[in-house]
């Protein structure tokens, strides 16, 4: 970096600083909604930050919420890395990472597919089902961050956040009961919950609320999908350097920045070296800064361009989380 680029970080930092401390204050009171209500923290930010989207429109703040639905963004999603280590999954055995391989790639490919025949791009497809078969709302914002530039494409990633925040947490209910209803034992009912419910609060949720065994198993088999992540973010790369191949642009990277710093650090917390304090600090700065994030594509989303969604994407919405359940316990009774 140029002596001419450090000097100008002092004004461009002050010109960041108004939106992005907005979009702190609009996160701390998603959180504090959160801790005293029970919803998802996302769904709250996201709610928030659209009703403070005057915000965004002109004024101090517009460049620093573009900021931190960018980059503030892609820094959490690297911190993801700090939740998983190659020992979890190793303890997981072969059957259940296989399991999460085959449901991740089918999830996706399905959802693509019926992206296209619903009459959208299957780039939709590929953000929502992968929202739904890896992490919920953290992987939304992990691929829409990877995906080419659409002017639909924050719009498509509120919808998806909102949809999958709302289908996560009635799965949270409804999923153990199905479990009990089935006749699953402990270890099936927690590979059940971890390998179909969206996100990972839900997962711990629904898993400890059956049993502790139930939410240890839960809990590997979400952090897993969480692991996909990387193979399917470079996937969404490949893509966005061929469209941009086609259209003349630059082509991005293979692998994004974000991509990279996540997989080192789960190296380096699988090393042993990490002091514990540390890396629950990354991980409460990697919730931060993606629920900052959303706050701020909040912010710059518009609630009149939400009502013209149309029923078509809630459906494949639905039908990607039916099909996910679905698969999962087919695959569970084949292996049974």
């Amino acid at each position: 970096m140029s002596s001419l680029s450090l000097a100008a970080w002092p004004a461009h930092g002050r010109t960041l600083f108004p939106g992005v401390l907005a979009s702190i204050v609009v996160a701390a009171a998603a959180t504090f909604l959160s801790q005293h209500y029970g919803a998802p923290v996302m769904l709250f930010a996201l709610l928030l930050g659209m009703a403070m989207n005057f915000l965004s429109t002109e004024g101090p703040c517009a460049p620093g919420i573009e900021f931190t639905a960018r980059q503030v963004l892609r820094v959490g999603v690297a911190l993801l890395g700090l939740r998983i280590t190659l020992a979890q999954v190793v303890a997981l055995g072969w059957q259940p990472v296989a399991l999460v391989v085959v449901v991740v790639v089918l999830t996706i490919a399905v959802s693509m597919l019926a992206a296209r025949l619903l009459g959208f791009q299957s780039i939709f497809g590929l953000l929502t089902g992968g929202a739904t078969a890896i992490c919920g709302a953290s992987a939304a914002l992990a691929l829409a961050a990877a995906l080419p530039a659409h002017p639909l494409k924050e719009r498509a990633t509120l919808f998806t956040v909102i949809g999958v925040s709302a289908l996560s947490t009635l799965a949270m209910i409804v999923y153990p009961m199905l479990a009990r209803a089935l006749g699953l034992d402990e270890h099936q009912a927690g590979v059940f919950l971890g390998a179909t419910i969206h996100d990972v609060a839900q997962v711990v949720g629904a898993g400890y609320g059956m049993s502790h065994d139930t939410g240890d198993v839960a809990t590997l088999v979400k952090l897993m999908r969480v692991a996909m992540l990387v193979p399917v973010i470079v996937f969404a790369a490949m893509i966005t350097r061929a469209r941009g191949a086609q259209g003349g642009g630059k082509r991005p990277p293979l692998l994004p920045w974000f991509a990279v710093g996540f997989v080192l650090l789960v190296l380096l917390n699988s090393s042993g070296w990490l002091p514990a304090p540390v890396g629950a600090l990354g991980n409460d700065l990697s919730r931060w800064c993606l629920v900052s994030a959303i706050a701020a594509i909040g912010m710059k989303t518009q609630l009149r361009e939400l009502a013209t969604v149309g029923l078509k994407p809630i459906m494949l919405m639905l039908g990607e989380t039916i099909f996910l359940a679905a698969l999962v316990l087919a695959l569970l009774r084949w292996a049974a």
